[in-house]
Parts: structure tokens; C-alpha cells; sequence
């Protein structure tokens, strides 16, 4: 689950960390009223997204030579100004891809006198199973670039879960970011109190961009983003209260009702598999015959006949589908189980497109002759390449 800015940095702030003071905003009126509590003469107005880029961001309905989605104001009335060209419009940036994301609300900060900008972030590294802590000298908005091009430049420091994090760990991160005095000493506190946030709040990602040091020698975090193990979440009701449902796409919200593991794709041929190992094997063996998966759809090992129907109804509604591939092996599942829901949907929704179903493991039979007496339009296939040779070929055929 990710978060916007302003709730990052609330969450934060909880820690220690050092924040620039900044008010959240939903209307231009709200936006108005934060820059007059805010210190100023400089305010900066951002766009709450939950995508990266904003800065080189544009707004759909502004045109190419509009600002982006973070723009530093001299005034109270520009605050006013640049929130009513950012609200309700919609922001582009390389994260979002073509279609944007429509802006729904506004974080207007104090401004800052910038002497230097720092990158930093924490993430779950799967390879050592620590919590890497990445760090460059070269903050703020290419950091992609950064990483592509100078990789030398970046510095990862990996902390064992058992040792968690030590006095060496905050002085690899100041000695990485070739800070002295004063400053190197407010590194080593801030590692300690990122690192603290991270693992109390079971974070899946934590990044500084930038982090800034101030002309009065302060480090300050001027941007974050934030994302959690939503496996955790039910131990953190403070935060799952901070979820934006309108930055989630629909159908992944009605399946995460179900508990079901989904994903929407650009591709046209919709999947349902127990399984996540299963899953990505589907998709890859759909795309070598030729066609695009629409979606990744883990039903999991125990799902009933409504949860399986429910999976079936989210796949067809996505309108680009125009073939469902169903590859289910069961174990914990059953087949049965499977055919029951698959027939119940189908009649449900009034299946139109062409419907292939593999089924193995417990219960087979009994799932293939539910299946074979439902008189619906379902072609068996025998096994994975079977499978999705039939479904290229039968939405081929629709076509």
C-alpha cells in the first residue's frame, strides 16, 4: 500500500525526522488558507500523486509549456493560482505513463534555501533478506539518470535484521554522502530514526528524494515516498486509515475485497490460476504464442466458490478482454471447487468470449465433468501448452 507525501512526512515527524512545516490541502480555498499560516515570502505547492516525477510532470489540460506537478510560489495569490491549475487536472509524468493520474490534492510547504540535495531510501533487499539503506551524493529529479549512468555514485549499505541498526551503519551513510562536522553527525541520527520508522511501520520502501541540507546547515527531508507490506497492515490500523482509494485502480480494490492476488495488464487475454510461480508461467507461455495477458490473477490455494466467482467477474470486466485462460492445479484447491465457481460466473455475466479451462490435481474428474455438463461454451485443453495454444487460437478465430 503507498501514501501520499504529506502523510509520509506526518508519519515521519513521529520519528524525529526533520520535515520543512507543510499543510494538506483539498480545494483552492484550503490551499490559500495554508499558505497564510505557513511563515513564507517562498511556498512550494505539490501535486499529491502517488507516482514519482511530478516535478517533470505535465498537466494534460494545460498544455506542453505548463509547469509541473511542483512548483515553488512568491505569493499567497500564486499558491492560489497554481492550485487552481492543479486541482482536478490531470498529471502525466514517467511513472503514471500516458493516461495520468487526476490531482485530488495539494501539499503546500514552507520554502527552503537549498544548498545541497542527497539521496536516500530504505528498501527490503529479497537477495540478502536485510534492509538495504541506498545513498548518493546526487539527490533530486534525475536520480534515475544517476543510477543508469554514474552507478558509482550510489552507495548501498545492507543491515542484518539480527544486529539491526548500529553507530557504523549512521557513519557509512554520513561518510557516504561526504558530510563533516555538525552535518555528518545529523546523518547518523536521521539513519537511526529512518531505520526505526521502516521497521516499526513494516515499510516495504522508504525514499528521501531529496534530502536537503539547508543553508543554515540543517538536513531536512524535502520529499518521500512511502510504501507498506500489506501483509502487515492489520497491525497498523493508523495507517491502513491513510489509504487513498482513488490512486488504486478499481478492480484491484473490489479484488482485494476478496482477498485475491491481482494485477491489471495492457494484454487481452484474461488469466485466473492458483498460484503465483503459475500465474507469471501462464502469462509467459500466453505471450510465446503470440498474444498479451490482461491481467495477473491469483485466486490462492483455498478459494471458495465465491471468491472464485468473483475472480471471474473482475476479469470480465475489464473490456479489453477478449479470451479468459483458467490453469488451475489443485492441491489445497479443488477442482470441483473451481468448475463450480466458473459456471456460476459465467452463467452470471453472460460469458461472451471464448473461455479455455486446464484443470489438474484433486478432483479433476469430477471438475472437467461439471464443466462438460454445464452446456456452456468451455473448450478443456490437457495441459499448459495445450492451453494456451487453444486460447490464441480461439480468440484468433473471434476475431
Amino acid at each position: 500500500m503507498n501514501i501520499h507525501e504529506y502523510q509520509a512526512k506526518e508519519l515521519l515527524a513521529k520519528y524525529g525526522v526533520g520535515i520543512p512545516t507543510g499543510i494538506a490541502a483539498l480545494t483552492v480555498e484550503d490551499a490559500l488558507a495554508a499558505a497564510k499560516r505557513l511563515p513564507g515570502p517562498l511556498y512550494v505547492v505539490k501535486a499529491q500523486i502517488h507516482a514519482g516525477g511530478r516535478g517533470k510532470g505535465k498537466f494534460k489540460e494545460l498544455g506542453p509549456d505548463a509547469k509541473g506537478g511542483v512548483r515553488l510560489a512568491k505569493s499567497v495569490e500564486e499558491v492560489g493560482e497554481f492550485a487552481r491549475e492543479m486541482l482536478s487536472n490531470t498529471l502525466v509524468t514517467i511513472q503514471t505513463g500516458e493516461a495520468g493520474k487526476q490531482v485530488n490534492r495539494l501539499y503546500v510547504t514552507d520554502g527552503v534555501d537549498i544548498a545541497h540535495e542527497y539521496y536516500l531510501s530504505l528498501l527490503v533487499d529479497r537477495a540478502t533478506g536485510r534492509i538495504a539503506i541506498i545513498v548518493s551524493t546526487e539527490g533530486g529529479m534525475d536520480i534515475e539518470e544517476v543510477a543508469h549512468s554514474t552507478p558509482e555514485k550510489i552507495t548501498t549499505i545492507t543491515i542484518d535484521p539480527a544486529e539491526g541498526f548500529m553507530p557504523h551503519h549512521g557513519r557509512a551513510i554520513a561518510f557516504a554522502l561526504k558530510l563533516k562536522g555538525d552535518l555528518n553527525k545529523q546523518a547518523q541520527v536521521l539513519g537511526k530514526q529512518l531505520y526505526d520508522a521502516f521497521v516499526a511501520l513494516d515499510c516495504a520502501m522508504l525514499e528521501i528524494n531529496p534530502l536537503v541540507e539547508t543553508k543554515d546547515g540543517k538536513l531536512l527531508v524535502l520529499d518521500t515516498k512511502m510504501s507498506f507490506d500489506s501483509n502487515a497492515l492489520y497491525r497498523h490500523p493508523d495507517v491502513m486509515a491513510l489509504r487513498d482509494e482513488t490512486e488504486e485502480d478499481p478492480a484491484e480494490i473490489e479484488a482485494s475485497k476478496y482477498d485475491l492476488a491481482y494485477i491489471k495488464l495492457d494484454g487481452d487475454i484474461g488469466c485466473m490460476v492458483n498460484g503465483a510461480g503459475l500465474a507469471m508461467a501462464t502469462m509467459d507461455i500466453i505471450k510465446l504464442n503470440g498474444m498479451f495477458p490482461a491481467n495477473f490473477l491469483d485466486v490462492g490455494g483455498g478459494a471458495s466458490k465465491e471468491k472464485v466467482t468473483a475472480a471471474f467477474k473482475i476479469i470480465l470486466a475489464d473490456p479489453n478482454v477478449k479470451g479468459i485462460l483458467v490453469n488451475i492445479f489443485g492441491g489445497i484447491m479443488k477442482c470441483d471447487i473451481i468448475a463450480d465457481g466458473i459456471v456460476a460466473a459465467a452463467k452470471e455475466v453472460n460469458l461472451s468470449v471464448p473461455l479455455v479451462v486446464r484443470l489438474e490435481g484433486t478432483n479433476v474428474e469430477q471438475g472437467k465433468q461439471i464443466l462438460a455438463n454445464s452446456g456452456l461454451a468451455i473448450v478443456p485443453a490437457n495441459d499448459l501448452g495445450d492451453a494456451a495454444r487453444k486460447i490464441v487460437a480461439e480468440v484468433q478465430k473471434v476475431a
